[in-house]
């Protein structure tokens, strides 16, 4: 009798250990910086712990994408379990519709260049999203010579749910059985792309979310497929993918993004600036 071997091929980012490090420190998000939350895991990963004579967290980074927060704690948008966190360190704009709260995509480009001064490249893809040209995304990052990070800004309706059975996962890796829990929660939101599992019939890419109630401690496993559809957000304000890489970097990760059939370009998810609201 022979036993039944099956190969999963286990591929993690350029300095994905010390992001999930850092982000075991940082959880849970403050209410409305779930972008500002994963690009400063991106950028202490990379190896900028400070500038200006400030630790680089989340609300440094808020201050520098001029992050908007809701007036008033809007819980219905928090994941299960979750109060809300607003001990913010500095005070941001505040706007009375929670809807329009949040960090913009040109906004976190804008904050990495400032309080990396130049040294990391944020290079936003606005899609078409689909299994192929995300796996060609992840591809030409894990071949990056520094540490790299993906931020997604995605619809959390199309993702699975947090904690899918063992059985549910070896049933996409192995089968391509798309069936497991169902979405935690609908919102638009920001989480990090840290790693890769890819089995003979699927992948499934591992996410540093901002919330400890979400999987395990804020890490779950996503299917390519589902993924990929919660990045196009068809049914709400557009989405995309930022990479934050080191400027070295970035000529050969626009090169294979392009190869991929990725646009390089900025979307609109639906969070307003600080100009707008003045």
């Amino acid at each position: 009798m022979h036993a039944d071997r099956t190969a999963l091929e286990l591929t993690l980012l350029p300095g994905a250990r010390a992001l999930l490090e850092i982000h075991s420190q940082e959880l849970p998000q403050r209410d409305d910086l779930c972008g500002a939350f994963c690009a400063a895991l991106a950028l202490r990963a990379a190896g900028v712990a400070g500038a200006g004579g400030e630790p680089i967290d989340q609300d440094a980074v808020a201050l520098a994408a001029g992050s908007i927060v809701s007036a008033v704690p809007d819980h219905s948008s928090l994941p299960l379990g979750e109060r809300g966190r607003r001990d913010y360190r500095i005070s941001p704009p505040l706007i009375d519709d929670p809807a329009l709260a949040g960090t913009t995509a040109a906004g976190l480009l804008a904050a990495v260049a400032r309080l990396s001064e130049g040294a990391l490249a944020s290079i936003p893809y606005s899609g078409p999203w689909s299994p192929a040209t995300l796996g060609g995304l992840f591809e030409v990052a894990s071949r990056c010579g520094a540490p790299v990070s993906l931020l997604a800004n995605l619809a959390t309706r199309h993702l699975w749910g947090g904690r899918p059975t063992p059985l549910q996962l070896l049933g996409y890796l192995l089968d391509g059985n798309q069936a497991g829990p169902e979405p935690d929660w609908d919102v638009g939101h920001f989480v990090c792309v840290t790693g890769r599992m890819a089995g003979p019939r699927g992948s499934l890419y591992a996410l540093a979310d901002t919330y400890p109630a979400l999987g395990n401690r804020g890490l779950h496993l996503q299917p390519a497929e589902r993924l990929a559809a919660a990045l196009e957000r068809p049914d709400m304000p557009a989405g995309g993918m930022i990479v934050i890489a080191s400027a070295a970097d970035a000529p050969a990760l626009r090169a294979g993004a392009a190869a991929a059939g990725l646009q390089e370009a900025l979307w609109d998810n639906g969070t307003v600036t600080v100009e707008t609201t003045a």
